[in-house]
């Protein structure tokens, strides 16, 4: 076990945390993913439990955040360059089979939010960027070569913006676009914004952009199904989320998972016929921040956490969510 704090070296508040390690009961010696290291609030909390922690990130940035504590944690932290879909394949790598705990906090961190050269907010001027690997495609690429109508359902379908349209057709029209600002106020034209609207209106575009930029939805169900591979039986998944699009495929999932594709006798031997059966039990409600952490943590107030336990049935063909059959 080691002698880190909970928040030791750690520049974030971890949304949720003390609800998290509420849910998770671990215990010292339990393995568990963190599925976005991030500034490290999690795996900083799961360690000072006595657990031992297999941490993903795909951001350089956080990776170099983590060299200390990977030199702190006695061996008990491991670190990998990676998207938390792959964790399955990475682990097995290293003689991982199973672990108790899966944990995935999806979304931009607050740690690429307050950094303005990395491009992924719109209140201070940076690059166009929106890249978590720093690697491929920028936003600045996509929006000054996609065309019109590809951004517009990127607008639509991530942002659940209703006029994405009446956008798509403005950033055509100002192209190029090099900075943050630059399409922020290109938005903001576009929807008629004026002081002392209660939200920036081009929130939603922001989102949507960096959510097609960084496949995120994608990754979500990949490590979704991932997860129900490498969880033992009794291992819990959570997941916290910060807006809707998340929290639905989120709770389809654990749905979908917790019922029988049939309804069939669990007597009755798995076959072709009758379908998978539950890989996932006790589903938790959705758990939100309380006034004391919203009062200390303003950026927490969107975040959803859900939890759900592993059971002894196989996992599911893969595939199976990413289609769409969800129940």
């Amino acid at each position: 076990m080691t002698s880190l704090s909970p928040q030791s070296s750690s520049p974030h508040d971890p949304v949720l945390l003390g609800k998290l390690i509420q849910s998770l009961s671990i215990t010292p010696g339990s393995e568990i993913v963190d599925g976005t290291f991030g500034a490290g609030g999690y795996s900083r909390a799961f360690l000072a439990a006595g657990a031992r922690v297999y941490a993903f990130d795909r951001d350089p940035a956080a990776i170099a955040t983590g060299a200390e504590l990977a030199g702190r944690a006695d061996g008990a932290f491991r670190l990998f360059s990676a998207c938390f879909s792959s964790m399955q394949s990475i682990l097995e790598e290293y003689g991982v089979a199973q672990v108790d705990n899966v944990v995935l906090d999806i979304g931009v961190s607050s740690m690429q939010l307050d950094q303005a050269e990395r491009g992924f907010s719109f209140r201070e001027e940076g690059p166009l960027d929106m890249r978590m690997s720093q690697s491929g495609q920028s936003a600045a690429d996509f929006l000054n070569e996609a065309d019109e109508n590809q951004i517009a359902d990127i607008i639509f379908l991530y942002g659940e913006e209703r006029k994405s349209r009446q956008i798509a057709r403005a950033i055509v029209a100002a192209r190029p676009l090099k900075t943050t600002l630059d399409l922020a106020n290109i938005v903001r034209k576009a929807l008629g914004h004026h002081a002392g609207m209660p939200k920036d209106p081009s929130t939603r575009t922001f989102q949507a952009i960096r959510i097609h930029i960084n496949q995120e939805l994608d990754e979500l169900r990949a490590a979704m199904a991932a997860a129900e591979r490498i969880l033992r039986p009794g291992g819990k998944l959570a997941i916290v989320t910060f807006h809707s699009l998340e929290d639905r495929l989120v709770k389809q999932f654990m749905k979908q998972r917790s019922t029988t594709k049939m309804a069939v006798s669990r007597h009755i031997p798995i076959t072709q016929n009758n379908g998978p059966l539950p890989t996932f039990t006790n589903l938790s409600k959705a758990i939100k921040p309380d006034e004391e952490e919203l009062a200390r943590n303003p950026r927490s107030r969107s975040a959803i956490l859900r939890v759900a336990e592993r059971t002894e049935n196989p996992a599911w063909p893969f595939g199976e969510f990413q289609k769409g059959k969800a129940a």
